[in-house]
C-alpha cells in the first residue's frame, strides 16, 4: 500500500505542471488570431488528423526507426570502444587524439560530410546520429572502467578471473552508473540528431515535417510536430529510467543499506 502511495504521490508531482500548462495554454489560446500563435483546440485537431493519420506511417515511423537503429549502435560502440581503452592505457593513449577531436565537433556539423560520404537517405541520418552521440558514452565508459578499485584489481587476480568474468562480474557492475549516465546523453544527443540530419537531408520524418511545415508556413502543423518531438523524447527518457532503474537495481539496494 505504502509503495502504491508513493507512486501516486511521484506520478501526480510530476503531471500537475505540464497538465496545468495544457490548461493554461488552452484557455489563454482559446480566441487566438495570432498567424505564429494558433488555438491549441487547432494544433490538437492537427496532431491528430496527421499524426494519426498518413503521416504516422510516412514520417513517424521512420524516425523512430532510425532512431532505436543509430541510439544502439552508439550505445554498443560507445560502451565496447570504452571498455576497451578503459582497460589498456597504451590503446587509450594512442586513441586519446582522434576520440578528443571528434569529441570536440559538434553533430550538426557533420551533416555535409555525412551528405558528401553517404548522400541523403536514412543511411545518412543513422551515420549523423551514430558519429556525433557516441561520445558521453564512450568517455563515461573509459571513466567508468579507470576508477575500478585497486583492491578489487588485486582480488579478481587472487581468485584467477578470466578476462570475461572480470568484465561480467568486476569492470561491467562497477562502471554501470558511469555508463548509464553517459547513455542518458547520448540519448538526448541522438534525439537532436535525427531531426537535424532530417531537416537538412532527408524526404520522410519527423524532422523533415517540421521544416517542411515552417516553409509553407503551415504553423499549426509545425506545432504539432514540434510537440511530438517533446512528447517523444519525455516517453523515451522514462523508459531508459525505468530500464536505468532495473539494471542498476543492486545499487539503490546498497544505497539504502
Amino acid at each position: 500500500m505504502n509503495t502504491l502511495t508513493d507512486t501516486t504521490r511521484t506520478a501526480l508531482t510530476r503531471l500537475w505542471l505540464p497538465v496545468a500548462l495544457v490548461i493554461a495554454w488552452w484557455v489563454s489560446s482559446a480566441e487566438s488570431t495570432s498567424l505564429y500563435f494558433p488555438p491549441l483546440a487547432t494544433i490538437v485537431e492537427v496532431f491528430v488528423r496527421d499524426w494519426f493519420g498518413p503521416h504516422f506511417t510516412a514520417d513517424l515511423l521512420p524516425s523512430l526507426g532510425k532512431f532505436l537503429i543509430g541510439f544502439t549502435l552508439a550505445a554498443v560502440l560507445g560502451i565496447t570502444g570504452g571498455m576497451l581503452l578503459g582497460m589498456n592505457r597504451y590503446t587509450r593513449a594512442a586513441a586519446e587524439p582522434i576520440v578528443l577531436f571528434f569529441r570536440s565537433l559538434p553533430g550538426p556539423v557533420l551533416v555535409p560530410i555525412g551528405i558528401m560520404v553517404i548522400g541523403i537517405g536514412a543511411g545518412m541520418n543513422i551515420f549523423i546520429m551514430v558519429l556525433g552521440a557516441v561520445w558521453p558514452t564512450l568517455m563515461n565508459t573509459i571513466d567508468g572502467v579507470r576508477s575500478l578499485d585497486l583492491v578489487q584489481q588485486d582480488m579478481s587476480r587472487s581468485y584467477r578471473l578470466t578476462l570475461t568474468q572480470r568484465i561480467r562480474y568486476v569492470v561491467l557492475p562497477n562502471a554501470g552508473p558511469q555508463i548509464f549516465a553517459g547513455l542518458r546523453t547520448t540519448l538526448q544527443m541522438s534525439i537532436i540528431l535525427i531531426v537535424v540530419s532530417e531537416m537538412v537531408a532527408s524526404t520522410n520524418g519527423i524532422g523533415f515535417y517540421v521544416l517542411y511545415s515552417q516553409q509553407t508556413f503551415a504553423v499549426a502543423e509545425t506545432w504539432a510536430g514540434t510537440i511530438l518531438l517533446g512528447v517523444l523524447g519525455y516517453l523515451a527518457s522514462l523508459l531508459f529510467i525505468a530500464v536505468e532503474r532495473r539494471v542498476l537495481a543492486w545499487q539503490a539496494g546498497i544505497t539504502k543499506e
